[in-house]
């Protein structure tokens, strides 16, 4: 996966897998056949594989996918609003009683047991959806009223521990996690997704956020993994791009992604965190785009086509990308078990893929649709 036309091609499969296995509603999957995702949809992968298909052109996919949020979120207003009120009167409702980090298709809770309580989905469809409406000029009003239930419900919520990215450690506050609230309520705050009060509201707290996460969240000079640990994660890099939650002129943003190339970074790809055993803790591809999407936004395009040509390399034959690869695993002997109760790694990974695409965008290699389609048949 060295040359152009490979990369495009693999670009165009990209661009496909996202696209054809999208649901009739707008739900993405985040995998269409491994065993612990199928059927479900999250807010988080969901609202990233939009923001990387948006930029690549498909304007009807993504707004598709934020015309199922919504359908999902004024679904469950009745539950939103009992979170809210609970919370304004001092008495916030127990974990289990707020919102999942994935639903069915159909927009439902799911039926089986998951470390659901997770914010990070909900600050980033609400990021993704403006994205989308700056980017193509498309009409949010149909979204309005889920945003402002959005904005109401992270307002509310921000300052509670949940599970992370990777749904894991609900005892912490994570910084990705207060990252993607910020950016989701700056994005109500300074887009056209709600009203002008709840627009203040939204930018006087993601002003809020963006200050506890300088003052508490910093350790060395380097954004950490949770409030009270030095360590990095993976998922950090996203705070400089694309979600721009950190400058990435500034020297918090230089020492966070060089913790991270340091910690976390082997040959291109990159870990989720130090002490990851799942399925024996290999390196990601999405995260390895996520790192070279932070390069770009620092002016290293030398450093973010590295990473783009690692995540590429990843690609099993046909091109379908993984949740991740093996080579380098920290906890090898953790491997097995679960292979055994999940089976193999997720392939493809829509997000995978989203990710690819979206980095190539920033690299000047993933044109409007026609375009690929044109220099990858030539």
């Amino acid at each position: 996966m060295n040359t152009d036309l490979d990369i495009r091609a693999l670009l165009q499969h990209s661009r496909g897998v996202i696209t054809t296995l999208q649901q009739p509603n707008g739900a993405y999957p985040a995998s269409p056949d491994f065993s612990a995702y199928r059927g479900y949809c999250w807010f988080r992968d969901g609202s990233f594989i939009a923001d990387g298909i948006s930029a690549a052109g498909e304007v009807a996919s993504a707004s598709a996918f934020f015309d199922w949020c919504t359908m999902v979120l004024l679904r469950h207003e009745t539950q939103l609003e009992a979170v809210v009120a609970a919370a304004r009167a001092g008495m916030p409702l127990p974990d289990e009683q707020m919102l999942p980090a994935r639903f069915t298709f159909e927009g439902d809770f799911g039926a089986d047991d998951w470390w659901d309580f997770q914010l990070d989905g909900y600050g980033t469809w609400l990021w993704a959806a403006a994205s989308h409406v700056q980017r193509h000029g498309v009409d949010p009003a149909s979204w309005r009223r889920a945003a402002e239930l959005t904005v109401d419900y992270l307002i509310s919520s921000w300052q509670r521990p949940c599970f992370d990215w990777w749904e894991e450690h609900d005892e912490h506050r994570h910084l990705s996690t207060l990252g993607c609230i910020a950016a989701g309520l700056r994005a109500a705050a300074d887009g056209e997704l709600v009203g002008a009060d709840r627009a203040a509201k939204a930018s006087v707290e993601a002003d809020r956020i963006l200050a506890f996460i300088e003052s508490d969240g910093v350790s060395d000079g380097h954004v950490v993994k949770w409030i009270g640990t030095t360590a990095v994660d993976g998922s950090l890099s996203a705070l400089i791009a694309p979600l721009g939650v950190i400058a990435p002129e500034s020297d918090l943003a230089a020492r966070t992604l060089d913790a991270v190339e340091r910690d976390l970074c082997v040959d291109g790809g990159v870990h989720r965190f130090v002490d990851d055993t799942f399925f024996g803790g290999g390196r990601w591809p999405l995260l390895s785009c996520f790192l070279g999407l932070a390069r770009v936004a620092q002016g290293d395009t030398t450093r973010a086509r590295e990473l783009l040509e690692w995540a590429a390399s990843t690609a099993i034959d046909g091109g379908d990308l993984p949740e991740q690869v093996d080579g380098h695993l920290l906890y090898p002997e953790r491997q097995a078990e679960w292979v055994e109760r999940w089976g193999d790694v997720a392939t493809p990974l829509l997000w995978s893929h989203a990710m690819l695409l979206r980095l190539a965008v920033e690299l000047g290699l993933a044109a409007e649709r026609d375009q690929i389609a044109t220099e990858v048949t030539a």
